[in-house]
């Protein structure tokens, strides 16, 4: 008897972020052919609003260059309302899911883009984080559809209170930003508890949900760990120093919050303070805002929310180890130490590496930009360039005014900026170990 033998499997070696970054560009792709059919616009939708559309959907940005409500039928929003799930929760959680449903066993490859992707070494709680996020996401929409239901009812009819819940509820709790019109949540500004309701949602999403994870577990401070406690104390001291800084600048700004009572002062002002780390959404034209509070709001949108989570921005996690950092040199000690544990010097490493390749996004984005568009204000474009890196999605009112090539240049960035720093530098340069150790050298510094 002969046997043949069968002809190896061809096998396509691809790395965790290149495949990562393939699922990203096709959803990006498959979502701009749903949004061009006929059946998902009522108006005439170009080809690049589309791709804008998909590409800022996808990365949950927020940016946007058509009336989302006049534009999309309920088709294409149900489309725009899936990219941004598949955006937020991330395609490979989705993968994780379906895959674990079908087989228990991964292969090699698809544990390192598991890994990779959900930032964790063990391929166990990299499981159980995709499924905690799943649960946790359909959770959270869900109480926010209900609650928004509800105050929504007494305004408009049944169908329409839930479509805005939905719509708002997915939106909010990814930190897309997206809203059904062009003036954000300018119409709901006296609203309160939809104003209330809204910023619940995306400060949950922006926390992470390892944060969100651990508060499960427990609730007591004590036994949260240094993450989760960092992440909170940072993030509600940003939001309380903001809210303190906005309202103080904008106060008698009669563009802004000047012509507003106390209370709708208070409550816009919290608003503008929580939304700039990547939720997107305004109650206020930020074109008219101050210079000093613009800045301020660059800021924010630079440091981002929590890790692991639908923000954007650098994240609050590298912002404190850079800051902690910083402070161990100026104390000249050996260790970096945060709530009495010390930080590896590898994650310091990492924490400016992501900073700095963010920089340099947002520099080579601007000044790409500033040619493309020399008659445009140099803040506006600032603004949007680091709204579209960060993929916080608030705009100054630049976007839809914009050339096709700067728009083209706003989708790269937000695709850049959704990929994550450290995923970019390693689909340029994947690092490589040397077994060789070169004498060391004084470079001088400052």
């Amino acid at each position: 008897m002969i046997y043949l033998k069968s002809a190896p499997k061809k096998t396509l070696n691809i790395s965790p972020p290149k495949l990562l970054a393939l699922g990203f560009l096709s959803c990006i792709c498959i979502g701009t052919i749903l949004l061009k059919l006929p059946m998902a616009h009522y108006a005439d939708l170009s080809w690049m609003d589309a791709l804008f559309t998909a590409t800022s959907a996808v990365t949950i940005t927020g940016l946007s260059v058509i009336n989302i409500g006049e534009s999309l039928t309920p088709f294409g929003q149900v489309v725009l309302l899936t990219l941004i799930q598949i955006g937020g929760l991330g395609f490979t959680t989705f993968a994780v899911l379906a895959a674990m449903s079908l087989s228990p066993n991964l292969g090699l490859r698809q544990q390192l883009m598991v890994q990779d992707t959900l930032g964790q070494t063990s391929l166990n709680k990299a499981v159980l984080i995709a499924k905690n996020v799943f649960l946790y996401t359909v959770f959270f929409q869900a109480i926010g559809i209900l609650i928004l239901t509800l105050l929504w009812l007494p305004e408009f009819p049944l169908s329409t209170a839930l479509h805005y819940a939905i719509f708002y509820s997915i939106s909010s709790f990814n930190n897309a930003g997206f809203a059904l019109s062009p003036h954000g949540l300018v119409d709901f500004y006296q609203d309160y508890w939809i104003c209330f309701c809204i910023s619940c949602l995306y400060s949950i999403g922006g926390l992470g949900f390892l944060v969100l994870m651990d508060l499960k577990r427990t609730l007591r401070w004590k036994k949260l760990s240094a993450n989760s406690k960092l992440v909170l104390m940072t993030i509600a001291a940003l939001n309380i120093i903001s809210f303190v800084l906005i309202w103080i600048l904008e106060a008698n700004n009669p563009l802004t919050l000047g012509n507003m009572s106390l209370t709708d002062q208070a409550v816009n002002a919290w608003v503008h303070a929580t939304v700039p780390r990547s939720s997107g959404f305004n109650t206020v034209d930020l074109g008219q805002m101050g210079n000093a509070a613009t800045l301020l709001t660059m800021l924010l949108m630079f440091i981002g929310g929590g890790s692991l989570s639908t923000a954007g921005g650098i994240k609050v996690g590298t912002f404190i180890v850079l800051a902690c950092s910083v402070v161990a040199f100026l104390r000249r000690s050996d260790e970096i130490r945060i709530f009495r544990h010390s930080i590896s010097h590898e994650t310091a490493f990492k924490a400016l590496a992501v900073t700095l390749i963010t920089c340099m996004l947002i520099f080579l984005g601007l000044f790409v930009m500033l040619i493309l568009e020399p008659n445009k204000n140099f803040l506006d474009l600032l603004f949007e360039v680091m709204s579209a890196a960060c993929t916080v999605g608030l705009s100054r009112g630049v976007t839809s005014e914009l050339s096709p090539s700067g728009l083209s240049l706003l989708c790269i960035l937000m695709y850049a900026g959704r990929l994550g720093p450290l995923t970019l530098a390693y689909l340029i340069a994947t690092p490589k170990k040397s077994r060789l150790k070169h004498p060391t050298t004084d470079i001088q510094i400052g």
